[in-house]
């Protein structure tokens, strides 16, 4: 909801699943501009809750048709009930229409043809494309390039044999967009944004190479949960192959999308982000000081236990608000956040940091 919104959850969140029919997306903005736009993937943001569990949420969110996009292509638009695989023997509704023959056939697959044959139709025109994509969410199902994907289970879901599988598809996937790019003669000046959603999922453990062993912290509010990758790649920027350190919120690609294609920033909506185009183009920018998160899993199903959870964090500590209470971390040294700081023995430099953090998490509420 922050990601196509550009706003903070506080401001327009209804329920998990649910994005507000009445809020503007990226969609809106690039259509009204004069974009060719699509949008393929998943979309899970109209009707979240079985019939069982808290009906009333329903029918509540936002149709894919309304979101703003000229062409979609998405898996679970209506009903949770009714979304069948995201993978094998997908269920695909695409611009109204559930797609026929996806017997056999592997969703991924299908929603980057859509989208090469999306930028294939409109390459002589200025597009926006959003891929939310199914990989690597679980079910962790073979892919086709698995070693079983032919005789064994397609349904299977071991995170331990296929999560591997998964990555590498999702990979080689991005890589035929990137290919396409380049046969159409436009990946000079299109920009392809890489950006993770959540951290990896809990049922799988990471072996990285400098023989660290991290565990997946999906749903987590510390460093596992929610650090996650950002890659933009631009050619036409001349400024290729840096590391950046700046802290990006996810509020910040509304205005950092619409100044790369020079559509004004409405001045009568509220935006939280600011733009780190001139990051990506080799400058200094405007960095931030902090970023936000505000977590809220209710009212949805198998969300039960869970809680709101509103923080905010430079790039050294992390205040959280919750309950009333303002638990404060270095997460550099505390990384799995299990050891608040005790604010009377701090030094000042620390004490100065949370008195900064709070002051700005006093800003994050609807005047």
């Amino acid at each position: 909801v922050a990601l196509m919104t550009g706003k903070y959850n506080f401001r327009n969140w209804l329920a998990f699943g649910i994005l507000d029919p009445e809020a503007k997306t990226f969609g809106h903005w690039f259509s009204d501009a004069g974009y060719k736009t699509c949008m393929s993937g998943k979309w899970q943001l109209r009707s979240y809750n079985p019939p069982d569990y808290m009906p009333e949420w329903r029918n509540r969110g936002m149709r894919a048709e309304d979101s703003g996009f000229n062409e979609y292509f998405l898996w679970h638009t209506e009903h949770t009930e009714d979304k069948s695989s995201r993978y094998p023997d997908p269920r695909i509704q695409s611009n109204g229409t559930y797609v026929k023959d996806t017997k056999g056939k592997y969703g991924p697959d299908l929603y980057v043809d859509y989208i090469n044959d999306f930028m294939e139709r409109n390459s002589e025109e200025p597009f926006f494309v959003y891929y939310p994509m199914a990989l690597t969410h679980g079910p962790f199902n073979p892919t086709p390039d698995s070693d079983d994907w032919l005789n064994g289970n397609r349904f299977e879901s071991n995170p331990d044999k296929y999560f591997g599988d998964m990555v590498e598809y999702m990979d080689k996937l991005i890589g035929l967009i990137d290919v396409k790019l380049g046969e159409l003669g436009i990946r000079e000046n299109t920009i392809l944004i890489f950006y993770g959603d959540n951290g990896t999922p809990r049922e799988v453990t990471s072996k990285m190479r400098d023989g660290r062993v991290i565990i997946g912290g999906k749903g987590l509010n510390n460093r596992r949960g929610t650090h996650v990758p950002l890659i933009v790649n631009w050619p036409g920027s001349q400024a290729g192959g840096r590391v950046v350190s700046d802290l990006v919120d996810t509020t910040d690609f509304i205005p950092t999308l619409l100044e790369a294609a020079s559509i004004p920033l409405p001045q009568n909506e509220i935006f939280d982000g600011r733009s780190f185009l001139p990051q990506v183009k080799g400058e200094k920018g405007n960095p931030r000081d902090w970023v936000f998160i505000h977590h809220d899993p209710l009212p949805g199903h198998n969300k039960i236990g869970r809680s709101l959870s509103r923080w905010i964090q430079d790039k050294q500590y992390q205040l959280f608000d919750e309950t009333g209470h303002h638990h404060f971390f270095d997460y550099t040294t505390d990384p799995e956040l299990l050891h608040p700081i005790d604010l009377r023995n701090a030094n000042d430099e620390t004490k100065a940091a949370h008195a900064k953090l709070k002051r700005a998490m006093a800003t994050m509420q609807n005047d």
